[in-house]
């Protein structure tokens, strides 16, 4: 079992950035790949970024890409989401999940996942 706890959420002017954090415990975080997913009210939770257990292969939205950036720190058992040039339309609550993978790279998919946080909520301003 992996226990997820998220942070770093609040409320931003647009253009403004924020830090995520995701501290794991219970079991090897660096035998986990790592992802955030959001979820706005009345839409469907949705991918945002993604990175492999070594962190050498990330990916990301196309609505995110240019603008956010996911690591991790494995000494630390944190994956981090730094958003920047935030938009109204990155209003959301924000997920961080984990699946044991140390095969494969980062993952997009949310049913790939099975572990997930309790989410941070980022609000931003226009």
């Amino acid at each position: 079992q992996v226990q997820l706890v998220e942070s770093g959420g609040g409320l931003v002017q647009a253009g403004g950035s924020l830090r995520l954090s995701c501290a794991a415990s219970g079991r090897t975080f660096s035998n986990y790949a790592m992802g955030w997913f959001r979820q706005a009210p009345g839409k469907e939770r949705e991918f945002v970024a993604s990175i492999s257990w070594h962190g050498f292969i990330r990916s990301y939205a196309d609505a995110v890409k240019g603008r956010f950036t996911i690591s991790r720190d494995n000494a630390k058992n944190t994956v981090y989401l730094q958003m920047n040039r935030l938009k109204p339309e990155d209003t959301a609550n924000y997920y961080c999940a984990a699946v044991e993978d140390r095969t494969s790279g980062a993952r997009r998919a949310l049913t790939e996942y099975d572990y997930w946080g309790q989410g941070t909520q980022v609000t931003v301003s226009s």
